[in-house]
């Protein structure tokens, strides 16, 4: 039986959300699966055991709508990395499955083992994708180099080309009961929530749901409530949301399109993925605001007053998917 290995960026949320439906795909296959998850900064567990849970490359987000660069560099540790990268067996492996995690990606490097991307960074990368006006060779590199990989098979917010998928729609989603609440749901992981209270405090006649990763404990402020996050009341929020105000990730913007919510989105600062990723979103026609600042709060205001909603069609498609990946590289 072919072995192989599923490594996952643990990073934020989306990769491992991402992962709760790849893996029980995987493991319906006629092969011997193990799983490594690198990174510290995620806010949900994936429900599967892990052969290899490993400190990584963690970017750790900031509260001024940023990734903390300084507390990135300190915990990076390059020694315990090196360490990692050279003592993973990724050599005992018929195939690695890589989603943006930079361990197993740099050990086949080293090792000079193929290793093949599943990922939204390989698509973002991909040449027909859309990319910002302003060059950012740096945030360019670093996307390109954190997880090297040799094959790509990548997902976006459309098929841009033949290597380019829809979005993975996590079974969460898709059997969510939506409707049409009186709230708006928040996700601004890189801001806190003195900000994001500041801010949506102005908007008095809206009711915000803010879901935080500064705080443990859930507290009302007038019309805001701050939770911290938990996978099945997030989904439940969004599903029951009038919209959802999030960063300029992948995956929580895929999710609030398909359930046909009215979304807006603010991308991290000097984050050049989600400079990319507002880019696509723009084109689509949804909002996009640079900054959670007073200046923008007329945009916030003015986008909860319209109705305007993006059309997709994100089917069902990551069995094919993954069955195809495993057909062409074992």
């Amino acid at each position: 039986m072919k072995k192989v290995l599923y490594a996952i960026q643990g990073t934020g949320n989306g990769h491992l959300s991402r992962a709760r439906d790849i893996i029980p795909i995987l493991q319906k296959k006629d092969i011997e699966l193990d799983i490594l998850v690198s990174g510290t900064e995620a806010d949900i567990n994936i429900p599967y055991p892990i052969t290899y849970q490993l400190k990584g490359l963690s970017f750790v987000f900031g509260k001024k709508g940023g990734v903390d660069f300084w507390k990135t560099y300190f915990k990076a540790k390059s020694m315990r990395l090196h360490k990692e990268i050279n003592t993973l067996p990724v050599e005992k492996y018929d195939l690695v499955i890589n989603d943006f995690e930079p361990v197993s990606a740099w050990a086949c490097k080293l090792k000079k083992k193929p290793c093949i991307s599943l990922s939204h960074q390989s698509a973002v990368l991909a040449s027909n994708a859309p990319k910002p006006k302003k060059k950012d060779a740096l945030g360019k590199l670093i996307l390109k180099k954190y997880a090297p990989t040799t094959k790509h098979y990548g997902f976006h917010f459309k098929a841009y080309q033949e290597d380019v998928f829809t979005p993975v729609i996590r079974q969460d989603i898709r059997n969510a009961v939506c409707e049409d609440g009186d709230h708006y749901t928040v996700y601004l992981p890189s801001y806190d929530d003195e900000k994001i209270l500041s801010i949506l405090s102005k908007i008095k006649e809206v009711t915000w749901e803010v879901f935080s990763k500064h705080n443990k404990k859930v507290v009302t402020h007038k019309n805001i409530t701050v939770q911290p996050i938990t996978n099945d009341a997030f989904v439940k929020s969004m599903a029951t949301s009038k919209g959802i105000l999030c960063g300029g990730g992948f995956e929580t913007p895929a999710e609030a399109l398909f359930m046909k919510k009215k979304l807006m989105v603010i991308p991290m600062k000097g984050q050049y993925e989600q400079q990319c990723n507002v880019e696509a979103l723009k084109e689509m026609g949804v909002p996009v605001i640079k900054s959670l600042k007073k200046k923008y709060i007329k945009d916030i205001m003015n986008w909860v007053e319209t109705d305007t909603l993006v059309e997709v069609n994100y089917p069902d498609i990551t069995e094919h998917i993954i069955d195809t990946l495993l057909q062409e590289n074992l």
